[in-house]
């Protein structure tokens, strides 16, 4: 009988962990969500980041943890790829508004772990100073309607925003691609394993980890607080700026079938985060 009690958190955490691990690659490709983002909410971003800045100290101790996050992110990354930009192009606005509820779901969780250790006047003047800069930065650049063509140097660019969207929680590599016409064939030539796609990708990603893992990490741990509001300023204000918002005009049935996609994401992120609290931690 204590077998089994003992036994079966175990084997709950690490069907979870492996679930939150395909989720963290989902979030690496779908617009307005960051994978660093989901690694918060699941209580991993401190051991991944300790991972990326230090990989030989911390081998033998992190990854065994992380391999079912590792496999489920891998699941995730590459697996939904295709489907994405299917759903992406046949129904984009609808599958907007289920990212979009997603985030906002999140949102909760995002305050409870900022809060972690206090808050100070600092922390939420970050905040907004990091959701005006996002609000500027992307307003400008839909309003100049800038489109790139892509190519091998803008890959790694995309590469390096990917990376970015896992070592910065809240930073999604979608917000700064989609203005840029780069989001599209950037997924597309990762769900048909396009090369000519993926070497520039994962070099951009693989430079970027290398340069700025140790400094994000250092950032947080030295100013936890003010660091983290800043990251759900920028969590909020791409979030806005991705809702589809001509959509909810067309008329009154795709008014309501995006408001019942809203509601489905946050149902789906609070229920997802309640398990994630009930399951145990461990050492």
């Amino acid at each position: 009988m204590s077998k089994k009690q003992t036994g079966n958190p175990s084997i709950f955490r690490l069907i979870l962990q492996i679930f939150q691990g395909a989720l963290i690659g989902l979030g690496a490709v779908l617009p307005g969500i960051s994978g660093g983002v989901l690694c918060v909410v699941f209580g991993i971003y401190k051991p991944i980041m300790e991972l990326l800045s230090n990989p030989f100290k911390n081998f033998k101790t992190h990854v065994p943890r992380l391999i079912p996050v590792i496999i489920g992110a891998a699941i995730g990354f590459l697996g939904i790829a295709n489907l994405l930009a299917f759903f992406l192009e046949k129904y984009p606005d609808t599958s907007v508004c289920l990212f979009v509820g997603l985030i906002v779901g999140m949102l909760p969780s995002l305050f409870r772990e900022a809060g972690e250790k206090g808050r100070s006047t600092g922390s939420f003047v970050s905040m907004i100073i990091a959701m005006a800069v996002i609000f500027l930065l992307l307003g400008g650049l839909n309003a100049a309607s800038v489109v790139i063509t892509p190519n091998f140097a803008w890959y790694l660019f995309c590469g390096f925003c990917l990376a970015l969207s896992v070592i910065a929680p809240g930073m999604s590599f979608s917000t700064l691609l989609m203005p840029l016409g780069l989001y599209t064939p950037f997924v597309d030539g990762i769900g048909h394993l396009d090369f000519g796609v993926l070497i520039p990708g994962g070099i951009g990603a693989l430079i970027t980890v290398i340069c700025l893992a140790k400094a994000v990490n250092a950032l947080f741990d030295h100013y936890y607080s003010i660091a983290f509001h800043a990251i759900i300023g920028i969590v909020i204000a791409a979030t806005v700026m991705i809702i589809p918002f001509d959509s909810f005009t067309v008329s009154v049935g795709q008014c309501v079938t995006n408001l019942v996609f809203i509601v489905i994401g946050i149902a789906a992120a609070l229920i997802l985060d309640y398990f994630n609290q009930k399951v145990p931690v461990e050492d």
